[in-house]
């Protein structure tokens, strides 16, 4: 329909509009019908290993890709938390999907280096395929290879053979930095190869050191700094250098050590977590802080947040979250935390963001830091079995803004506006195109109407309580330019012979739109209810958003038409932007659009469903055909400009999953049994170490790390000569938390000691030591044998740099009351790693030495049972069980092992799928009952065996109770798996 002045007029006066056009001017509005254009030109294509030359700058406002600005907008995620490189791919095509243009990931030494000059770069640990993938995907890449790395993982990071060996850790001690340069010319030597400068990846930012907050005034800390800067300069690094600063500290800022004059080729970056229950803080350029606060620290480079909370993780016992998991992360940090508090940074200056976690993972085999159990899941908005949030709306459509509107990526103060009560408002333009952003957050927890000066005009604009919005006037929608919207912008793209732009917000609110016309256009609502009208050269939509409206908009000025599209946030969830050499392609309807290819006239797309769903496509001029998943789907012409598939795509067809039955049972530690031969053990007979842990006077070296053993259990067997006057044994020990030591005399039980359940005070402890007394009658004057397991819980990480991963583990001191009788020890932990799984796989109980864990192993001698299971019994019994998968391969399943039980029964399960270390499960203490199974290493077209190693300490009955399989979430597409190595 054309719009005439008189209709406007009538809505003009409309109380329903919430307009006041006397209102006082909050920006310029920009001259009708002008694009603006960046100096640098629009924001860069998405990156790819195209063998071309690329240049990889900054300056104060943002990244300068080819010289272009680019505001990055990552998402933090570990290849060694998903076991299976297949779904990698899945991971980063959803991210990418969801308006990610980058990643950031740790690198973790300990994952790749099984001993001093070992390196592994195969198999899961294919740091090169990971690269690769993501550049495929079309992300650029923030690599962060350590040397430490903390992220709740084992020592930090640092190898299990590190924590012997001479040296101070994180300083310019020589014996330290030869092990760094070690480890850094393996790892960068795969970086070098996919650097975006060289053409052959995407890697555009590289880390040196995390959180480094020690040594700052010492040269211990300025030389290693400078060490690490030149040997990676040396490696063939030459993209921009940053460390991340634990807080706003000014730590290593840009000059406070040796660069070599590289100016804007290092950059300041810093973390921070803030409490979901505190207002954002005013983190960057244009917020509070001195010299080193901030972004101020550094005022020549962008502000940069390395890592901002995108959850939180949860320690033994739940404590974190009041024992509820990470659903309660999710629910305290959820699509409304992130618009409040990642807006907020965008409104400071923010230019590189990187949400720390995106995609959780699992911590899985002895990867985890004490602290934490194995799910890593973080309340992150991609959840541990890979299945998309709400939390994945905001980035959605906060990443896909930042692509379409360059004018975003340069931005200064602009003068304070005042809108309402509770309201905070940030003010900001950009100096070339003079287009406004407005930021709103609203620090109340309920709903305030704020009056928003925009473009001349005064706009009541809603925003939920603990939330906020973005709002622009002045941007680029194609061949028009937007004066005001009460709505959040989207994005943009030209498909055809037309322009489209998408605005979204909160279900069922009402939404003001305007557009600058040089005349009255031609304006037809093809979809939904809105009211439109036209006066003084401004095109006014008035909508409530509720699923898709669609505003035609022609002429005005103008021979390309503009869709209007109105969405609210569901309905943007649904909406995939994907450029292609040929140009953009926008889709609409399925739960995820991975890829989209043109051959001729026909577009090629790939994506998930759940439920049956729409598929409407919008493309360059020409497209006629369209095929889902290689499957030709038939199409008709709409009045959008867009081909829309005639029948519905199907959704995920029911998977079935086996109950887990034909158990079999097999009790081990031997060990304990007095006459049992140990003669093959390692004498543990050292009395000195690098550990920062003192040798008791008149003991040998205890610590397990000293001999070789890194990971999970260790066995020890003390051969006494005499002690028959002894009334009782102390046995001091380390083990993090959650550990526990268990002991025998002669065969005998005497008990054992568990470290206590952490609380708020003492998640934090890192270091756990205790001393076990038990009462002991031995018979007879000797020989005895005291044989002892202690279940470590990995090193202490080292984030004040004070060698704390080399706290010991193990047993530390053993003392008899009544008699001092002598002790030779022997010691054993895990055997030589695995080739495949590597060295955080196993631990020393004898099932693993023994290969009870795989596969392959012989079980058929042993005992058949059922669960639930109720037996008493000090130390190891294992059951292994096999079952059969027959999933759909058009079918993305994930698969999860679920345990529940009386939680007053003590046990503990080491789980073992296919001879992979899948995590702990600690029935008293928990939060955990569920444990993601990876496809690839779950055959979910074939046969696979599960292996269960339970510990109890034989005070109470001990299962398993209940375990079966359970369905975590599937879809129709997904990735193609190929299965992993499972010797």
């Amino acid at each position: 329909m054309v719009l005439s002045r008189r209709t406007f007029s009538a809505f003009a006066g409309s109380a329903a509009l919430g307009l006041s056009l006397s209102g006082s001017a909050g920006g310029a509005a920009s001259a009708t019908g002008r694009a603006h254009v960046a100096p640098t030109g629009p924001a860069p294509g998405p990156p790819a290993a195209d063998r071309a030359a690329h240049t990889v700058g900054l300056d104060r406002y943002s990244m300068l890709i080819d010289g272009k600005r680019l505001v990055l907008w990552s998402g933090e995620v570990h290849p060694f938390r998903l076991p299976s490189p297949s779904l990698w791919r899945d991971v980063l095509e959803k991210l990418r999907a969801h308006g990610y243009n980058a990643i950031s990931i740790y690198v973790s030494w300990n994952y790749h280096s099984p001993a001093p000059g070992t390196y592994d770069f195969t198999g899961v640990r294919d740091l090169d395929l990971f690269l690769r993938t993501a550049a495929e995907t079309g992300l650029y890449v923030i690599f962060r290879p350590g040397p430490y790395i903390n992220a709740e993982v084992d020592a930090g990071g640092f190898p299990g053979w590190l924590t012997a060996t001479q040296g101070t850790a994180r300083t310019s001690d020589p014996t330290y930095l030869k092990y760094v340069d070690e480890w850094l010319t393996a790892v960068d030597r795969i970086a070098a190869r996919h650097l975006y400068t060289k053409g052959d990846g995407t890697i555009v930012l590289y880390q040196l050191e995390n959180e480094y907050a020690d040594h700052v005034d010492s040269p211990l800390g300025r030389d290693y700094m400078a060490h690490l800067y030149a040997k990676v300069r040396a490696d063939g690094i030459d993209v921009p250098l940053f460390h991340n600063d634990k807080g706003r500290n000014g730590y290593w800022a840009p000059g406070t050590f040796d660069t070599d004059g590289e100016t804007g080729r290092y950059l300041y970056a810093f973390d921070g977590y803030p409490s979901p229950f505190r207002q954002p803080p005013d983190w960057g350029y244009f917020g509070i802080g001195g010299t080193r606060g901030g972004s101020t620290a550094s005022p020549e480079t962008p502000g940069f947040i390395a890592e901002f909370g995108g959850g939180w993780f949860d320690p033994w016992g739940g404590v974190e979250f009041g024992g509820k998991g990470y659903a309660e992360s999710r629910r305290t940090r959820d699509a409304a935390y992130e618009r409040r508090f990642y807006l907020t940074n965008l409104a400071n200056g923010i230019k590189v963001h990187n949400v720390y976690m995106s995609f959780g993972g699992t911590s899985w085999g002895w990867l985890p830091a004490p602290v934490v159990y194995t799910s890593y899941d973080y309340g992150a908005a991609l959840d541990e079995a890979r299945q998309p949030t709400a939390k994945l709306i905001p980035m959605h459509q906060i990443g896909q803004l930042l692509h379409s509107v360059p004018d975003l990526a340069k931005l200064d103060r602009a003068a304070d506006i005042t809108v309402g009560p509770d309201i905070k408002a940030y003010h900001l333009v950009n100096p070339d195109t003079k287009a406004h952003v407005y930021v709103l957050r609203n620090d109340s927890s309920t709903e305030v109407v704020a009056s928003v000066p925009l473009a001349g005009t005064t706009v009541r604009v809603p925003v939920p309580g603990l939330d906020a919005r973005l709002l622009a006037t002045g941007i680029a929608l194609g061949r028009r330019t937007l004066r005001y919207s009460s709505a959040q912008p989207m994005l943009w793209l030209t498909a055809g012979r037309q322009d489209i732009a998408v605005f979204t917000g909160r279900l069922g609110e009402s939404t003001q739109t305007a557009l600058e016309c040089a005349s009255e256009p031609k304006v037809t609502v093809l979809e939904g209810d809105a009211a439109c009208a036209y006066a003084d050269g401004v095109l006014r939509v008035d909508a409530e958003l509720s699923g898709l409206t669609r505003v035609l908009v022609e002429g005005g000025g103008t021979s390309t038409p503009l869709l209007l599209l109105l969405a609210d946030d569901e309905t943007s969830r649904r909406l995939w932007r994907y450029d292609t050499p040929s140009g953009p392609v926008l889709v609409h309807g399925p739960a995820l659009l991975r890829t989209a290819a043109l051959r001729d006239a026909t577009v090629h797309l790939t994506g998930d469903t759940v439920e049956a769903a729409d598929l409407e496509v919008w493309g360059p001029r020409g497209i006629r055909d369209v095929v889902w998943n290689q499957g030709a789907v038939k199409t008709l012409a709409t009045a959008s400009g867009s081909l829309r598939a005639e029948r519905q795509l199907p959704g995920v067809p029911g998977v079935r999953l086996p109950a887990l039955t034909d158990w079999r049972r097999s009790v081990e530690n031997p060990e304990s049994a007095a006459d049992y031969d140990d003669s093959d053990w390692k004498a543990a007979d050292k009395t000195s170490s690098y550990s920062v842990t003192p040798v008791p006077a008149g003991q040998p070296v205890l610590f397990a790390d000293d001999y070789g053993y890194h990971y999970g259990d260790v066995w020890y067997r003390g051969h006494l000569t005499d002690a028959g006057d002894a009334d009782s044994v102390s046995l001091s020990y380390i083990s993090g938390s959650q550990g526990l030591l268990m002991a025998w005399l002669d065969g005998r039980p005497l008990g054992t000691h568990r470290m206590p359940v952490p609380d708020k005070k003492t998640v934090r402890q890192g270091t756990w030591a205790a001393t076990a007394t038990f009462p002991v009658e031995p018979d007879g004057r000797g020989p005895h044998v005291l044989s002892v397991l202690v279940r470590r819980m990995q090193h202490d990480q080292d984030g004040t740099a004070r060698d704390t991963h080399k706290v010991a583990r193990g047993l530390t001191a053993v003392t008899f009351n009544g008699a001092s009788p002598a002790v030779t020890w022997r010691i054993q932990g895990e055997v030589s790693p695995d080739p495949v799984r590597g060295p955080v796989n196993n631990g020393g109980l004898h099932g693993e030495r023994h290969g009870w864990h795989l596969p392959g192993h012989a079980d058929g001698d042993w005992k058949t049972v059922g669960f639930p299971r109720a037996e008493r019994h000090q130390g190891v019994i294992w059951y292994r069980t096999g079952f059969r998968l027959a999933i759909d391969t058009a079918v993305d399943a994930s698969i999860g092992l679920t345990l529940t039980d009386d939680p007053a029964r003590a046990y503990r399960v080491q789980i073992f799928l296919n001879g992979w270390n899948m995590g702990q499960y600690i029935n008293d203490v928990g939060p955990q009952h569920i444990f993601v199974l990876p496809n690839g290493l779950l055959r979910t077209r074939g046969s696979n065996t599960l292996a269960l190693a339970v510990l109890s300490d034989g005070t109470t009955p001990a299962g398993p109770g209940q375990v079966e399989l359970t369905l975590l979430g599937s879809a129709a597409g997904g990735v193609p798996v190929t299965l992993v190595d499972s010797p």
